[in-house]
């Protein structure tokens, strides 16, 4: 497996990586790819894959929020015809990792889908079983019609990111906005 991580753009790596991105996020829940290279122009992003041989398998998109001092993941998918191969939670370890040491993170947070449908549940159920933990507030976007929950993960028990799903949406919230503004 190797991974690699990047927060320059690379439209031609891009390429690659969007086919994955559009398989797992068919509707309008996606940013567009003009808002993510904008993303990357803001310095605000990285760009994490990993591969088997030569073909990207696997990518995620994070930034980190410095306020709280914790990675965000927008977005981490897996070739649809090498799903349950265990691509996803080596790719979220190699993220874990580089959270911990490089970026010195205390934690990470990402957003889920709250809609009871059985394809959430099974994304639920990912994070959980990587160590994820689920809030009960449910947060509804005034731009998209579902709503979502917060899952976190902290890395020392000493020093937490918040519990209460509220407060991380505060930071999702920071990110989405910084995301989408133009300047």
């Amino acid at each position: 497996m190797e991974y690699q991580i990047t927060d320059e753009w690379d439209e031609t790596r891009w390429i690659t990586v969007e086919q994955i991105y559009e398989q797992a996020f068919p509707l309008d829940g996606k940013k567009s790819r003009d808002i993510i290279r904008r993303m990357f122009e803001k310095r605000m992003c990285q760009l994490h894959t990993i591969a088997q041989g030569s073909e990207i398998v696997g990518m995620a998109l994070t930034g980190i929020d410095k306020q709280a001092d914790a990675l965000l993941i927008d977005y981490l998918a897996v070739r649809t015809d090498v799903r349950g191969r265990g691509y996803g939670r080596l790719l979220l370890d190699r993220i874990k990792q580089w959270t911990r040491t490089a970026a010195g993170c205390k934690g990470i947070i990402v957003e889920v889908e709250s809609e009871p449908t059985e394809e959430n549940s099974r994304r639920v159920h990912f994070w959980e079983m990587n160590g994820f933990h689920l809030t009960a507030y449910v947060h509804q976007y005034i731009w998209v019609p579902e709503p979502y929950q917060a899952m976190y993960l902290n890395f020392d028990e000493m020093d937490r990111l918040p519990e209460d799903g509220i407060m991380l949406f505060r930071s999702i919230t920071r990110f989405h906005e910084k995301a989408y503004r133009r300047k």
